[in-house]
């Protein structure tokens, strides 16, 4: 199963995205980016799930706004509560 398609309503397979992702064929293969850069959001969920803070983040990449991070997560939790698990049985 491949990366999941964005079309231009700003939604991936049924999801909306927050106000500041962005999906473009243009920009990073059309991997969810932050709004105005080519940082993809799974950059920023992966250095969260790593330990680094907010506060680091933001001072790596001062093109980023805290509203940024924030739509990084809340993107990631769209996508957890839109998931279908299959239980074993």
């Amino acid at each position: 199963m491949g990366d999941p398609a964005a079309n231009s309503s700003g939604r991936v397979e049924g999801v909306e995205f927050p106000e500041w992702v962005e999906a473009r064929a243009d920009v990073m293969m059309g991997k969810p980016c932050l709004k105005g850069t080519r940082i993809p959001v799974y950059l920023i969920l992966e250095k969260l799930a790593a330990g680094e803070t907010s506060e680091i983040i933001l001072a790596a990449y001062p093109q980023l706004k805290p509203e940024h991070i924030k739509a990084s997560l809340e993107y990631a939790a769209r996508l957890a509560a839109d998931e279908i698990v299959l239980a074993n049985q």
